[in-house]
């Protein structure tokens, strides 16, 4: 949680300066964006290729494991299309790129400010935060209401990072090596899932 404060005070110490039209025109640029965009991934490409957890749990636990992060896939793009139908104002390809951020604020946004311009960008960054503090908040009455596999697909792409000790706690030791591999995949998917449903229209 002290991480999404920090990185919500950037966003809008950043917001202010642009604002204030303190900035220099360098900063301002689409390709900073762009090359700032490219960082990202291959940080992301880092961070999955570094976790032998996940890798490990496809061998110990099976083929049942993949079912998870395809339950967190459709039980988000089903609940921005419900989104989408009580916003008039947003289209259902806005709401299902900002759902497929899936708590990934940092790079969804960046992705989609591109695509879609600054406001839903900004839109997905708070969106998506929301999404894990919810997790981190309310996690054991998911457990207790819904399962031990509640706040794992609720947390999308964090269950490999932040949301994970409260998962464990919660959820229990035996869901760990889950929520790494949802982490994971979910994790690799952010990028192409936003980036399909922004370039839709």
């Amino acid at each position: 949680m002290k991480d999404s404060l920090l990185y919500l005070a950037i966003f809008t110490i950043g917001l202010v300066l642009a604002l204030w039209g303190v900035l220099p025109d360098v900063l301002l640029s689409a390709s900073i964006s762009k090359w700032i965009l490219y960082g990202l991934l291959f940080f992301v490409g880092i961070q999955i290729g570094s976790s032998k957890g996940a890798f490990w749990a496809i061998r110990s636990i099976g083929r049942r494991i993949v079912w998870v992060p395809v339950a967190t896939t459709l039980g988000t793009f089903a609940a921005a299309a419900i989104a989408s139908l009580i916003l008039p104002l947003r289209s259902l390809t806005d709401c299902l790129s900002v759902g497929a951020g899936f708590a990934y604020y940092s790079l969804s946004s960046i992705l989609i400010s591109g695509y879609r311009g600054a406001e839903l960008g900004t839109i997905a960054l708070l969106a998506n935060i929301f999404r894990e503090f919810m997790v981190l908040v309310f996690a054991p009455w998911m457990v207790k209401h819904f399962g031990p596999l509640s706040p794992i697909c609720a947390g999308g792409a964090t269950t490999m990072d932040t949301t994970l000790p409260v998962i464990t706690r919660y959820s229990g030791t035996d869901y760990v090596v889950v929520a790494l591999f949802h982490g994971m995949i979910i994790d690799f998917s952010v990028p192409l899932w936003v980036s399909f449903f922004a370039g839709l229209g």
